[in-house]
Parts: C-alpha cells; sequence; structure tokens
C-alpha cells in the first residue's frame, strides 16, 4: 500500500498513540491521551447522587455524562473560552453529547448504583480528531475509575460491558485514509468519524463529504481503515488499563516529557 500521506504514514497507519494515567490526582481516574499532536485530558469523577431527572421519574440505577471544552492555546489562534461568549458553541455541545452516548453505549448503568460518573475532556493540543481521541481516552479514564470503585467494594459487578473508542477516516486526494491530522482534515473530501466497540460492533458513524460526494466503495474502504485502527487502539486502551493499576509515581513527569518531545 503506497503513502500518499505528508507525513509519511501509509494510508491505514495511525499516529503514534499514547496514554498517560493519573494526570488529574483529584480525579477518580484520567489519563493524558496523545493522537500525534493532538493531546486531550479525559477524567472521570464520581459524584454519589444523580441527576435530579431520574429521581423525578424514579429511574433505577446511575448516569454517566460528558463534557469537552478546547483550551484557548489549544489551537494556532487563541480561541475564546465558552463561558467568555456566555453559552456552549454547537459544536462543543454535539461533540460532548458525542463522547456520552458512546460511553453510555457500553456501560451498564443499573450496574452503577445511585451514582453520577462525569466524563471531561479538555483539549490540551488540537492537530484533528480530538473528538475521537476524547472518545478513546475518555474510555481508559471511565474504565481506571469503575476500577477504583470495584477495589474499594462500592460496586457489586463492572458496569463497563466493553471497551469503545473512536477514529477518523476519510478521502484525501482521492486516497481513503485513517485517522486524519488537520492538514489533511482541511485538504478532506470526505470525512468520517467511526465509534467502535472492542467486538467490532458500530456505536456511532458521522460521515459527509466537503462539498464533494462520495461513492459505495469508498464508504466501505473507510469503514474498513476505522475497523482496522479501532482495533489497534483497543489493544493499546487494554495495556494501558492494566498498566494504570501498577502506577509507579512519575505520571506528572512523563506529562512533562510529553510536551518536552
Amino acid at each position: 500500500m503506497s503513502s500518499a500521506r505528508h507525513d509519511g504514514r501509509q494510508p491505514d497507519q495511525l499516529r503514534p498513540i499514547s496514554f498517560i494515567p493519573h494526570v488529574a490526582p483529584h480525579a477518580a481516574g484520567s489519563v493524558l491521551v496523545s493522537f500525534g499532536n493532538t493531546r486531550v485530558i479525559c477524567a472521570a469523577t464520581i459524584d454519589e447522587d444523580v441527576p435530579r431527572w431520574m429521581k423525578m421519574q424514579r429511574v433505577e440505577g446511575g448516569w454517566l455524562t460528558a463534557e469537552y471544552s478546547m483550551l484557548p492555546y489549544s489551537t494556532l489562534e487563541r480561541k475564546d473560552r465558552d463561558i467568555s461568549r456566555g453559552k456552549l458553541d454547537g459544536r462543543s455541545s454535539e461533540i460532548q453529547r458525542l463522547i456520552g452516548r458512546a460511553l453510555r453505549a457500553v456501560t451498564d448503568l443499573s450496574k452503577l448504583g445511585q451514582r453520577t460518573v462525569w466524563i471531561d475532556c479538555d483539549v490540551l493540543q488540537a492537530d484533528g480528531g480530538t473528538r475521537t481521541a476524547s472518545i478513546t481516552g475518555g474510555c481508559v479514564a471511565l474504565a481506571i475509575a469503575l476500577n477504583k470503585l470495584m477495589s474499594a467494594g462500592k460496586l457489586k459487578t463492572f458496569p463497563l460491558t466493553k471497551l469503545v473508542s473512536g477514529i477518523s477516516a476519510g478521502v484525501v486526494n482521492g486516497q481513503p485514509v485513517l485517522d486524519l491530522d488537520y492538514i489533511e482534515d482541511k485538504e478532506a473530501s470526505v470525512d468520517f468519524n467511526v465509534v467502535m466497540t472492542e467486538s467490532g460492533e458500530f456505536v456511532e458513524v458521522q460521515g459527509s463529504g466537503e462539498e464533494a460526494v462520495f461513492s459505495g466503495a469508498e464508504m466501505t474502504s473507510m469503514l474498513e481503515l476505522a475497523t482496522k485502527g479501532s482495533a489497534e487502539l483497543v489493544a493499546l486502551q487494554k495495556k494501558a488499563i492494566l498498566e494504570a493499576d501498577r502506577p509507579s509515581g512519575d505520571a506528572l513527569a512523563s506529562l512533562a516529557a510529553a510536551f518536552g518531545r
């Protein structure tokens, strides 16, 4: 498979992926996830209560929700904070709903008990694929937090039924490619974001032509690329979750080193 990508990657090749756990000490679970130069801190916190609407409707079990934001210095030009505009912008609102849907799809809320899990995803550096990185890292942070609850005897059974990850695919210069960075995302004629479980099931597929159309064959190629990428991400997620149970104590030093590269 020949390469036509500006960074030398093959069409089916992910960017370098890494997970640094325990970067937010006060969270129940946290990880700095990097997809190339895209870096997102994903943190899971536990509230020993459920939303008011659940109480009013007598809904049993717990709840999981997500929030997403891009920090002002995450892009080349400073991005205003949502609070300075007085409201959440449409893009951020759509992304955080996507993250919540993705993680609830693989979480048995009835096993959470009367508690709410918050997944906060803060983009430190944006170079394409922030939503897919947030889903992938958010799942790792969630697993770490649930492992802590299990270890503390607060859960009887593990609520996370499967791992879930997100990855982008698109058509750039006529070539279907995996895991687009910002340069490729700008040039893409077709852009897909694919959310999948570790079993290869689709949770959500977002795809559109950018002032262009795409064929069934191109769509099939992008989904095949996404399936391959998702399997690779799941392997990395599992490794990160296992290693998080054996913290080395140098997570913050690792965080500094990550940004020193």
